[in-house]
């Protein structure tokens, strides 16, 4: 489903092809120039541009050479100011404040200045600062062109691939599963901003641990009643001091965050605006195979799976006696339990129209794969080497993110209750690692109760999220429709403020719809799941078999679907039935209907999909003379 900038660029793209490929060049250009190509985002311009590639709206050799030369030409400047300026470059702002952006691209060129030209235009982090260590190092033109223009060609062309192939597919996914892609989008794009956020705060944290400790114990210090209260915290000779301090500074800064999301909320007096707008936006994406993959993924944060998980650590500790870390395991759980349940009773936030009793402000769901997660990597990380202390963490936020965005989907809650869960969440973490941290010096091996924590969890998940998914859509299944008409009314006009296209308005029992149109040579397909949407990667699967994939309408899966073939195998009828938006005064069941003639579709030699056909604008005999199949009552919409 085209948005309208979308369209509007692609018009705009088809109207100056020769201006596009200007802009290609100047994201390549600007990408390969040294700082500028730090903070430029060319790879997902780069899919964004071969998404346009695949859907024909740009030439593909064309948007390659515009690419290539733009790298090398960027490239080429890079080169000429650090031959230009050299060592000098160390003294200059950002290189004098952060050495390392310059350090570890030396260390890549030092290796073979050949292979590191061309290794470096594949990493973000060092791409545009290579070519400018090769003029420091005074490399030899000739050696230098060739490299980089090798490299530029293949980067352009692998660069484009991913988005000329999505592009290919674009129009037949766009067609029957645009929701389902938008989904998994969107999910990728959480998951990335939690390991991003995790990363990026860890590695701010390493790089300016010393200077910031230094600073705050200068501060403390110099207040003798602070120092005398924290002096338990902060001692010189313990270890565990650094870590400790920037603990706390963590937990000041999170409590600080914690307050201020609270207060907020509390004197808006429900919902920002910004949970609605997302809710909408949920609810808008809502689709069949969706569903069912995202109430398995919520499952994941219930209490059976995170319960048998911490049980199994629990186990292991207390069966290595490591009692310190057992009562700080069973209080982290506890505790956080108890305060999330008394906030989510004190505070008095209005639900989501679909969330049913029991889901509120913070989401318990979040907040405690939050203190699980991030308790459990308290515990194991200071026994990890210092590059792998963040992998424990890096686990809470793709867990959390999993969780959050899976009941975000399903309506369970409002964007504020999964950000208060998250932020309840790592402050309690921060209370009780602080603890943890002051009270325990002994140091056990790790791995045994990393391999029961972490492999109870994915087992716990793999055999109760799929099975709890059936009950949890149960849940949060859309509301019947507020919208209520007389039986006379719509024998007159129909639903005609429907704002959805629709064939068909139907009235009475489903099953008599069905049976009546299985004798005109109809068959029902059941409700296609991810083990039947497989098929459409088996070119072996014959036409006749290949699954029609669902479509939802006002967040309702179909409630029928029929198809029919016809003398040409690549072509089929479908037609999808519907729960009505509006239903009728004296309870008599109301449908709508959608009838689309379909073709099969081979995309990138991987995938054959059933994609719609053009509407039809005469409906088919059988289709007509519905009307006349009493005990029924049918209204045909004209075309």
């Amino acid at each position: 489903m085209h948005s309208a900038w979308f369209d509007a660029t692609l018009a705009w793209i088809s109207a100056h092809p020769l201006a596009a490929g200007v802009l290609v060049f100047l994201i390549a250009f600007c990408d390969a120039i040294i700082i500028i190509g730090a903070i430029v985002p060319a790879l997902p311009l780069m899919i964004a541009i071969g998404v346009l590639i695949g859907m024909g709206e740009l030439s593909g050799p064309y948007a390659v050479s515009c690419a290539a030369l733009g790298a090398f030409l960027g490239d080429g400047l890079s080169y000429w100011i650090g031959r230009r300026w050299g060592e000098s470059l160390r003294g200059v702002w950002p290189f004098s404040r952060h050495p390392g952006l310059l350090d570890r691209g030396e260390n890549l060129f030092r290796r073979n200045a050949f292979k590191s030209i061309f290794i470096a235009r594949y990493v973000g982090a060092v791409r545009p600062f290579v070519p400018a260590i090769a003029g420091m190092a005074k490399m030899p033109l000739l050696p230098y062109f060739k490299a980089s223009g090798l490299a530029c060609v293949s980067w352009a062309i692998l660069f484009l691939l991913p988005g000329w192939a999505l592009g290919q597919a674009y129009d037949a996914v766009a067609a029957v599963a645009d929701k389902l892609l938008l989904v998994l989008l969107g999910l990728l794009a959480a998951l990335a901003l939690a390991w991003a956020v995790v990363l990026y705060t860890w590695r701010w944290f390493a790089l300016n641990a010393d200077s910031l400790l230094a600073r705050t114990l200068r501060w403390i210090h110099a207040h003798p009643r602070l120092r005398r209260h924290v002096g338990a915290l902060i001692d010189r000779r313990r270890p565990e001091t650094a870590p400790l301090v920037l603990l706390a500074l963590c937990l000041f800064a999170v409590a600080w965050l914690w307050t201020w999301f609270s207060v907020s909320l509390l004197a808006e007096g429900g919902p920002l605006r910004l949970d609605h707008e997302v809710y909408a936006l949920m609810f808008s994406l809502r689709n069949p195979l969706a569903d069912r993959a995202m109430a398995t993924l919520a499952g994941i944060g219930s209490a059976p799976v995170l319960g048998l998980a911490s049980a199994a650590a629990l186990a292991w500790l207390l069966w290595r006696r490591r009692w310190k870390a057992a009562l700080h395991w069973l209080a982290a759980i506890a505790i956080g339990l108890g305060l999330t349940e008394a906030l989510d009773a004190v505070i008095d936030m209005p639900r989501p129209p679909f969330a049913a009793a029991g889901f509120g402000f913070p989401s318990v769901a979040v907040t405690m794969t939050t203190v699980v997660f991030g308790f459990f990597a308290v515990l194991i990380a200071r026994e990890l080497p210092g590059r792998q202390r963040v992998w424990p963490y890096l686990l809470t936020g793709v867990a959390t993110a999993l969780v959050g965005f899976a009941r975000l989907y399903l309506g369970a809650h409002w964007l504020s209750d999964i950000i208060g869960g998250v932020l309840l969440g790592a402050a309690w973490v921060l209370v009780i690692g602080i603890a943890y941290r002051r009270h325990s010096e002994r140091s056990y091996w790790m791995r045994p109760l990393s391999w029961s924590f972490y492999g109870v969890f994915v087992l716990a998940a793999c055999w109760y999220a799929p099975r709890s998914a059936p009950h949890t859509l149960a849940q949060f299944e859309p509301p019947p429709p507020s919208e209520t008409i007389t039986m006379r009314n719509w024998q007159a006009q129909g639903m005609a403020n429907a704002s959805v296209r629709f064939d068909l308005e139907v009235a009475g029992d489903l099953a008599t719809l069905q049976g009546t149109l299985l004798k005109h040579g109809w068959r029902a397909q059941t409700a296609a799941d991810w083990v039947t949407a497989l098929r459409l990667l088996d070119d072996s699967t014959p036409a006749a078999e290949r699954p029609v994939l669902p479509v939802a309408l006002s967040a309702h899966p179909e409630r029928l679907l029929l198809r029919r073939t016809s003398s040409d195998p690549a072509r089929i009828e479908v037609l999808r039935v519907w729960p009505a938006p509006v239903r009728l005064a004296d309870g008599t069941p109301l449908w709508v209907a959608r009838y689309e003639r379909m073709q099969l579709h081979h995309r990138l030699r991987l995938l054959s999909l059933w994609t719609p056909d053009p509407p039809a604008h005469v409906l088919p005999e059988d289709l007509q003379a519905l009307p006349d199949a009493a005990p029924l009552q049918v209204r045909v919409h004209p075309r």
